[in-house]
């Protein structure tokens, strides 16, 4: 989750919503993103999105068995669709996202799809999510 949380620095820094994800396979990160929705002016530039794009480029192959993607914030049902369409088996994330949160929270998505796991270096994830509104007031 340390290096979700890394990517999610980025894109704070951008001025982004401080999303980050990364894709793990047997033991090594294959994928990595961050949020650019803004910056791309793009509604899938998503952290998860951008992480399974570099995670198949890595790899040359769509399908992601046995992946783990590690985000910071919980999917939305965009990027639950992509985990479930790239076959990630385990999602390991930071903090809910109680206004579209796909992967239990608002909708269940991903359930009997992927085992999920919440709550994984939850403070420093809402921290990031927190100082982010804080400065946009």
């Amino acid at each position: 989750m340390k290096a979700a949380i890394d990517e999610a620095i980025i894109s704070f820094k951008l001025g982004e919503m401080p999303v980050g994800a990364v894709v793990v396979k047997d033991g090594i990160i294959i994928g990595r993103g961050y949020n650019l929705k803004e910056t791309e002016k793009d509604a899938t530039q998503h952290a998860e999105i951008n992480a399974i794009k570099d995670a198949c480029k890595s790899i040359g192959d769509w399908r992601l068995n046995g992946a783990s993607l590690y985000v910071t914030l919980e999917p939305c049902p965009m990027c639950a669709g992509a985990i479930i369409e790239s076959r990630i088996k385990r999602v390991y994330v930071g903090a809910e996202s109680r206004d579209n949160g796909a992967a239990g929270t608002v909708y269940d998505l991903l359930n009997k799809k992927a085992e999920v796991y919440f709550g994984i270096m939850e403070d420093e994830c809402k921290k990031l999510i927190n100082d982010f509104f804080s400065r946009l007031r």
